[in-house]
């Protein structure tokens, strides 16, 4: 397997520390808001990295955190005139929901900020006695970039004068401006911590080199974990503050392999709040099926950046409605799952840094021919087997084609009507059964007045949005 890592600018082979295991470590969401389309594509693409390790053979660990303690956070709380805790469990419950509905899988370690307090406390005194950081008068706590000679060499960045002068924080207390605070002071009676350094808040970036060296990394090891990942715009500064964090800290440095997503455009223009564009998931959510923007989200490659607009979104599901078909082919047909060259394949595009063009473009041509087999040979059992095999892998690593293929095509008909139209085949099946088909067939015309096309099967009378 090979992974392109961000920090040495090259595509790497993909060796774990610990053969057979892999440790993953992915920045999560701060909640305080809903989630947009730039988390979603961020947690689909670690979604996949994670399937796709775990089908090379991996036994994957993956932990994605939760970042409950922030300023935001507390802004938040503040206008809703709502607990801390209230405003986070409640974002914390719309993100879990979301990423479900684009079938994106738990984490197996999900840490939260508010539960690594500890483990930051013992980071920070490390920092402290090490000589790597430094108290104020005020009793803020910053990070002394100067004591670390490796500084920026994460990131590949040179400051010039403008850009330390825009870094200079309010306090004046800081030896270098492009310092950053690990304890936050406070002396009001605004939200805070006890903490051995007195009360206060953590910095955002000592949260993550805290959970990875709690939940993660292990002392004798080089690397606190094989791969760090998160969104192009955490390289810097948070991934670079992390890094510095946790080599001038601990005896190991922290990732091997560094990836980063590219950033979500929505028609052409950077997604961003204070452009007001920001497009937010649980909007989608109401038009769209989870698994079509799922589909379309990874249908780029990661590391490139995401134009969204209905019309590509749009031409994509066409795309993904040829698995749902052909699924549909062979609908109520059993099968045990069975190693395919079609399977190796796709692994293998995948493997090559998430080659998702290559691995769609594999899709289609197993399905066109697929397709052409069927209809020249409708009994095809073994051949059948093994596109369901196929189909079901597909399934496993990609997360496309796990729905029912009828329900799939009920997509866009609301529940009411639902309920409507099963009220009528089954009205239709009463009459079929007493044979009166001058009634079953109005019933039949009546369903088709709604856009619906009905399908007598083994399976019972099945229905599809035309």
């Amino acid at each position: 397997m090979h992974i392109y890592d961000s920090v040495q600018k090259a595509k790497r082979e993909f060796v774990s520390q610990e053969e057979g295991k892999v440790s993953l470590y992915v920045c999560g969401p701060t909640v305080y808001d809903d989630a947009h389309l730039g988390h979603a594509k961020s947690a689909l693409v670690f979604d996949l990295l994670a399937r796709v390790l775990s089908a090379n053979g991996y036994e994957v660990t993956y932990a994605r955190n939760i970042t409950d303690i922030d300023d935001k956070i507390i802004k938040k709380a503040a206008e809703a005139n709502k607990s801390i805790k209230e405003i986070t469990d409640f974002y914390t419950d719309a993100y879990h929901f979301e990423m479900a509905k684009l079938g994106v899988a738990r984490p197996n370690i999900e840490p939260k900020a508010t539960e690594s307090l500890e483990a930051m406390f013992e980071l920070i005194q490390k920092l402290l006695d090490s000589s790597h950081a430094y108290k104020t008068d005020s009793g803020d706590i910053y990070f002394d970039t100067s004591s670390d000679s490796d500084y920026l060499k994460l990131s590949h960045r040179v400051q010039d004068e403008n850009e330390k002068l825009q870094r200079v924080e309010s306090s004046s207390e800081k030896k270098n401006s492009a310092d950053f605070a690990l304890w936050k002071s406070v002396h009001d009676e605004s939200v805070s911590f006890d903490s051995p350094f007195g009360k206060g808040r953590p910095g955002w970036h000592i949260e993550c080199s805290a959970m990875i060296e709690k939940h993660l990394a292990k002392k004798e090891a080089r690397f606190a974990v094989d791969i760090h990942g998160g969104g192009a715009d955490l390289l810097f500064p948070h991934h670079e503050n992390e890094a510095a964090q946790t080599r001038c800290a601990t005896n190991h440095t922290l990732a091997n392999y560094w990836i980063h997503n590219g950033f979500v455009n929505i028609d052409g223009e950077k997604m961003s709040k204070s452009l007001g564009n920001s497009f937010f998931l649980r909007d989608a959510l109401k038009v769209y099926d989870g698994e079509v923007l799922r589909f379309y989200l990874l249908g780029t490659h990661y590391r490139a950046n995401f134009n969204f607009n209905e019309e590509d979104l749009l031409n994509s599901k066409k795309r993904l409605d040829k698995i749902y078909r052909l699924k549909k082919r062979l609908f109520g047909l059993t099968h045990e799952n069975q190693k395919t060259a079609f399977g190796d394949e796709l692994l293998k595009t995948l493997s090559d840094d998430l080659n998702i063009s290559a691995s769609l473009a594999l899709i289609d041509e197993m399905i066109s021919v697929a397709n052409e087999k069927l209809d020249s040979d409708a009994k095809a059992k073994e051949f059948k087997k093994e596109t369901l095999s196929n189909l079901a892998y597909i399934e496993k690593v990609l997360g496309f084609g796990v729905k029912n293929p009828y329900e799939y095509f009920q997509q866009g008909v609301d529940e009411e009507t639902k309920a409507k139209i099963n009220s009528l085949i089954l009205q239709r099946s009463e009459a079929k059964k007493a044979k009166d088909f001058a009634t079953s067939d109005a019933i039949r015309d009546e369903i088709l007045t709604y856009g619906i096309n009905i399908m007598d099967t083994a399976q019972g009378t099945l229905w599809e949005k035309i």
